[in-house]
């Protein structure tokens, strides 16, 4: 089992759609910050040895002073600004991670709360034997592709379509090289694996879990709250 993953958490994003003022990643689920549950799992998780969190630039006092300190994390080494889009943020966190020591590194989104360690455990697995590997959960409803009218162009295969999730972990070399390259091609995508896919080679889907839902609308934080209540 890898005794060496370090974590890079994307929680620089607005969260326009909650039209609130508050980033999402701090607005209170069951009177604690969303941020905080998935840290107290890295936290906890005994191959964690380091955290670096990348925050909307106006927040990193406040992340620094009312998550990292206030809870006591003690793994979480820095507080970083982010950049204008996601991809150059986890570019920023990965740039604080040492290229010599860091063997795997895990890519999550702050807004994903219910993040569980046997999920973790499953991907870590998944990743020494394959280099990459993501949460992926089957979709429940039929998808189509439309045009740009809006009609149907063909129905997929439910049986071979995925939601993805995070964290995503990979071997830190590989996924730092293919961040490398996209930036002097100018390929950008909001998937960290879309970049490995692209230049370093397959990635490994492992079973999500549905409840690992990503708050970007009000009606999320209630989902969230009722899932963590059952």
């Amino acid at each position: 089992m890898v005794n060496n993953l370090r974590v890079v958490i994307a929680a620089a994003g607005t969260g326009s759609r909650m039209k609130s003022k508050i980033n999402k990643q701090y607005m209170l689920l069951n009177s604690r910050p969303v941020l905080s549950y998935s840290l107290d799992v890295f936290e906890k998780y005994e191959a964690v040895d380091e955290i670096v969190i990348v925050a909307h630039p106006r927040d990193t006092e406040y992340c620094e002073k009312e998550i990292v300190k206030k809870f006591g994390y003690r793994k979480v080494k820095k507080v970083i600004p982010g950049g204008e889009q996601r991809q150059d943020s986890v570019w920023a966190g990965l740039l604080q991670l040492n290229r010599d020591t860091t063997d795997y590194v895990a890519v999550h989104d702050g807004a994903r709360p219910l993040l569980t360690s046997a999920l973790l455990t499953d991907l870590i697995k998944q990743a020494e034997e394959w280099g990459a590997a993501i949460p992926g959960v089957y979709a429940r409803d039929t998808l189509k592709m439309v045009d740009r009218d809006g009609f149907v162009g063909n129905t997929l295969d439910r049986s071979s379509t995925v939601f993805i999730q995070t964290p995503q972990i990979f071997r830190f070399r590989e996924i730092y090289q293919a961040y490398e390259m996209a930036r002097e091609e100018g390929f950008t995508s909001t998937d960290d694996a879309a970049l490995f896919e692209k230049y370093i080679g397959r990635v490994k889907v492992v079973p999500g879990n549905y409840n690992n839902l990503k708050i970007t609308t009000p009606e999320d934080l209630i989902i969230a709250q009722a899932l963590l209540n059952m």
